[in-house]
């Protein structure tokens, strides 16, 4: 029983492995089996047309839902600031307009106080000037007092008017902006919902050219280039550089970071050979660095998988991938589009699992999270 373990593939699935060697002899009985007629030597060579369909739009709606999510984000956030901008502006504007009535208040009361002494207040009364100077000095202050109220009123009133209308302004604007984002709403769910179902075929597909053994790279028609531009904008501008000075990228743009380097569980019979991503089916998959692509493998624990090799005697490998974008022999530059994530081989869901290897061969891998960071990149 020892001995069967320790020829069975360290990355299968525990609870299956006493059923590998019938369905090895199952599948060589199919193979004798399969009537000659069942090939199709026309089409062995082409990738599936529908493959290149699905997983083209895919890519496209992918691209377009994250613009309109980005669109929808910024539109809520200034609305968000537009009503906040409105709140203060009627806060300030309910202060103007009680410095307003206190500003009346005063003025009613000094206009009182001169009419009954005969044009000065109580604290300034004809009666307590002795000399004719003084009295004209009194006179002058009275009427700096009323012309300084006078003018405070009138620029509070200025204000006061300045702050409805940028009161008023604000709320227009945040009403305006939260139209749009109820629109932005809708075309974002309808996008999503678009995006599941052609994600859901494109996982199918993908299980069916492994189950066909047909992994053969899918042309998207120059789809990569003309969206990778602008992803790889998008993730200079947010993260940095996409590159690292030594020439070393993520194999992701956004991800979330799932089972790690060395760990255990059901779902391999030893020590996890790489770092998985977390990612939605159809996720453009990156080559690491520059290099060159040396394989493609089609089925197993790993289901669609793809390795390149680097300078310096290191290999990157890419699995339970939808589809290869690239054919072996490829040179391929850091950040390069080469495949499309997926669910194939042994996985519970859409992950990409990455592996940094000293061979080409499985077997030999090092933990990639420490290896990239001594190259320049965080994870």
């Amino acid at each position: 029983m020892r001995r069967s373990k320790r020829r069975l593939h360290p990355y299968a699935p525990a609870p299956h492995r006493r059923h590998l060697r019938g369905a090895a002899a199952l599948c060589a009985l199919g193979i004798l089996l399969v009537p000659v007629s069942a090939a199709e030597p026309s089409s062995a060579g082409r990738p599936p047309q529908r493959l290149v369909r699905v997983g083209s739009e895919v890519l496209r709606l992918a691209h377009e839902a994250g613009r309109v999510a980005l669109r929808y984000e910024r539109g809520v956030r200034a609305a968000n600031e537009e009503r906040t901008r409105a709140a203060r502006l009627a806060h300030q504007l309910q202060g103007q307009r009680s410095a307003a009535s206190l500003l009346r208040r005063d003025a009613g009361a000094a206009a009182r106080e001169q009419y009954r002494t005969g044009g000065f207040t109580a604290a300034g009364s004809p009666d307590a000037a002795e000399e004719p100077l003084e009295l004209i000095s009194m006179q002058m202050l009275e009427f700096d007092r009323r012309e300084r109220l006078a003018r405070m009123l009138i620029e509070n009133d200025n204000r006061s008017r300045t702050l409805a209308a940028g009161r008023l302004s604000a709320s227009v604007t945040a009403q305006a902006l939260a139209a749009d984002t109820a629109r932005l709403r809708a075309e974002k769910a309808a996008l999503e919902e678009r995006l599941a179902t052609s994600r859901s075929e494109l996982n199918a597909l993908a299980e069916l050219t492994v189950r066909d053994g047909r992994c053969t790279p899918v042309d998207l028609d120059g789809l990569q280039e003309e969206l990778q531009s602008g992803a790889q904008a998008q993730d200079d501008a947010n993260r940095g550089a996409g590159v690292s000075r030594s020439g070393w990228t993520r194999p992701l743009l956004s991800y979330e970071l799932s089972a790690g380097f060395g760990g255990t569980g059901a779902h391999w019979a030893s020590g996890h050979s790489g770092q998985d991503f977390a990612v939605p089916t159809g996720t453009p998959v990156r080559s690491v660095g520059a290099g060159t692509v040396v394989s493609i493998g089609c089925g197993g624990p790993f289901g669609i998988s793809m390795v390149v090799r680097h300078q310096g005697g290191w290999y990157s490998q890419y699995a339970h991938l939808a589809a290869p974008l690239l054919a072996p022999g490829h040179r391929v530059r850091p950040g390069e589009w080469i495949a499309l994530s997926g669910t194939t081989g042994n996985s519970t869901g859409p992950h990409l699992h990455f592996e940094v290897r000293t061979t080409a061969d499985f077997g030999s891998a090092v933990d990639p999270v420490p290896w990239l960071r001594a190259r320049g990149v965080v994870l």
